[in-house]
């Protein structure tokens, strides 16, 4: 068989059953073969980069996916690097392939050839553009080898077009996938752990998105009541235990926190860190961070360990094999009655959490932002899945939000490039196609990829996206106040073809439609649930995605720090009374 049908014969036998992509000259070989073998869906993008983070969305919406991006050759790779720096950061498996210029020609500066596995080398665990064709079984092989030993991550193969049509000899029947490593912790280090715990009197367990990945929220969830110790997830940990769960202390950092989860971080005298990276956005300044408390750090890639800063016992180990012995270990020192009662120091994590609430119940015209979270809580349950990158919006929607599972916040944490939403939405509605996807964009987020909006047309790919449309930049606005400028964020011009939106400028009701989706326009308080409610029927009857615009003011500044988690600037009024915070997962409790 051809090299190309031998790659898509062993992403089958590897668990693929999905991809994304865009064709062209160089890779129309390896889609012949993708054709002629069947067995994997393929969803036509719009743009690469798009398809990209298709791939990532997918991956992320359920434990074991792999998604699959494939593009021709120089452009589409270069577009695909946003998605790859996405994916290593936050540790996300995807397999991008794209094709390539004839081996003979590669010297040559050939239309489209590019050296994309040097381009793309540091955002991936490997890149590699294949020279021989008996090569290409091998470098899948490895390719999901990689991706699934250690720290999970992206990987790149680069295929020259006369390589996917060389004919190799190759069983697909005999192909079996590599075994994957991962570290394991000791015994003897785990117990190590649980006795500087056990020495503590206000332990914490900050709870990463590495324990998502290795699909081992459930094993925290016991070890964390075992023990009595309240959990704080991070924001790519967030779903880890659910939010109503009377040992979750609340989001620590900068910008995605809770009032509550910086106080009861900073009353805390030891720390287990599993699964996480210590983000800068989540610590802030580290003298703050770290004044007072021991930690324990634990994570799959050992230079992870000591890298932000020098825990007191760091351990490099996959999460679900830490937490196996973490809760065995537990279970013993329970059984015995060697482990403290944590019941009080619990209690006052959740009597912070009653007390330290930010308002969300304005009635203001137009809209509050805080309003509109405030409804989605009432208008989407506990199996929503939340899909967002950056901005206000995710910062605020972090903040006001409740998540009760894993894989239900579904957020690109470190890379934030605008844009990502609605690919990503796609791919964890193509995974999940019967579930309950909501997205969440501010107006230049959405306005970044929105033609992908047609995919999901195509497609049949229903979700809702909420998108809060301010016409401004609003993060780099707030931020430019450090520097006594507003410059260059504002989107607001007069609409020729929409002269009712005022200085809103972009009629995305409109586009919405124009792209084959459904869309609803939202302007006063009372309109948000009924149109939440009427954006899911639309949804399932037309299996498209359905838009909610809720038209906010121009000018609002959302609560975060600069600097360090103890000086986080409110700037709107909190909550003082049982009404300003009425879809709070506590009531309201005046200190």
């Amino acid at each position: 068989m051809t090299a190309a049908r031998a790659a898509v014969e062993i992403l089958k036998r590897e668990g693929v059953s999905n991809a994304f992509g865009v064709p062209g000259a160089a890779i129309n070989p390896f889609y012949a073969a993708l054709k002629a073998s069947g067995g994997v869906h393929h969803t036509l993008a719009r743009h690469v980069e798009g398809a990209s983070h298709m791939a990532e969305g997918y991956t992320r919406a359920r434990p074991g996916n792999i998604g699959v991006c494939i593009g021709t050759s120089g452009p589409a790779g270069t577009d695909m690097i946003t998605g790859l720096y996405s994916a290593i950061a936050d540790s996300i498996p995807i397999l991008c392939i794209t094709g390539q210029a004839p081996t003979a020609v590669l010297h040559k500066e050939d239309f489209q050839a590019v050296d994309i596995a040097s381009i793309a080398k540091p955002v991936t665990k490997a890149a590699t553009t294949v020279l021989e064709a008996a090569q290409v079984p091998g470098v899948f092989q490895q390719a999901f080898h990689l991706m699934r030993t250690g720290r999970p991550g992206p990987v790149l193969i680069d295929l020259p077009i006369d390589v996917q049509l060389t004919e190799i000899e190759f069983d697909p029947d005999l192909y079996e996938p590599l075994p994957v490593h991962k570290p394991a912790a000791s015994r003897k280090q785990i117990e190590r752990a649980v006795e500087m715990l056990n020495d503590s009197e206000r332990p914490l367990l900050v709870a990463g998105g590495g324990i998502i990945n290795a699909d081992a929220s459930e094993l925290l969830v016991e070890f964390a009541e075992l023990t009595g110790v309240p959990v704080v997830p991070t924001l790519m940990g967030w779903g880890i235990l659910p939010d109503d769960h009377e040992l979750n202390a609340g989001m620590v950092g900068l910008q995605t926190s809770h009032r509550y989860g910086n106080a009861n971080f900073l009353e805390s005298d030891f720390v287990l860190g599993i699964g996480n990276r210590w983000a800068n956005r989540h610590t802030g300044k580290l003298d703050v961070y770290t004044r007072g408390r021991k930690f324990v750090h634990v994570d799959i890639e050992p230079t992870q360990l000591g890298k932000i800063f020098a825990p007191d016992l760091g351990i490099a180990s996959d999460a679900r094999a830490a937490l196996e012995l973490f809760v065995e270990v537990a279970r013993e020192l329970k059984a015995a009655g060697k482990l403290k009662d944590r019941s009080q120091w619990a209690a006052s994590t959740q009597e912070r959490r009653a007390t330290l609430q930010r308002r969300t119940h304005f009635d203001n015209v137009p809209l509050k932002p805080q309003r509109v979270y405030e409804e989605m809580n009432r208008a989407f349950g506990p199996d929503t899945r939340y899909v967002t990158t950056i901005g206000l919006s995710q910062i605020a929607g972090a903040q006001m939000l409740h998540v009760y599972r894993p894989r239900h916040w579904i957020n690109c944490g470190q890379a934030g490039p605008l844009g990502w939403t609605i690919p990503a939405a796609l791919g964890v509605a193509t995974a999940d196609p019967e579930g309950s996807v909501v997205a969440l964009s501010g107006d230049y987020d959405f306005q970044f990829m929105l033609e992908e909006l047609a995919v999901g047309a195509q497609h049949n790919i229903p979700y809702v996206h909420v998108l809060v449309n301010n016409s401004y930049l609003g993060l780099i606005r707030q931020a430019q106040r450090n520097f006594d400028i507003d410059f260059q964020v504002n989107l607001e011009f007069e609409n020729i073809n929409s002269p009712e939106l005022g200085a809103y400028g972009v009629d995305h009701v409109k586009v919405v439609e124009g792209l084959g989706c459904k869309a609803i326009r939202v302007t006063e308080p009372d309109q948000l649930l009924p149109a939440f409610e009427e954006a899911k029927k639309l949804a399932a009857e037309f299996r498209v995605p359905v838009v909610v615009e809720a038209i906010l003011e121009r000018i609002t500044n959302i609560a975060m720090s600069g600097t360090d988690i103890a000086s986080v600037n409110e700037f709107e009024d909190v909550a003082s009374e049982p009404g300003h915070a009425p879809t709070a997962i506590r009531p309201y409790v005046e200190a």
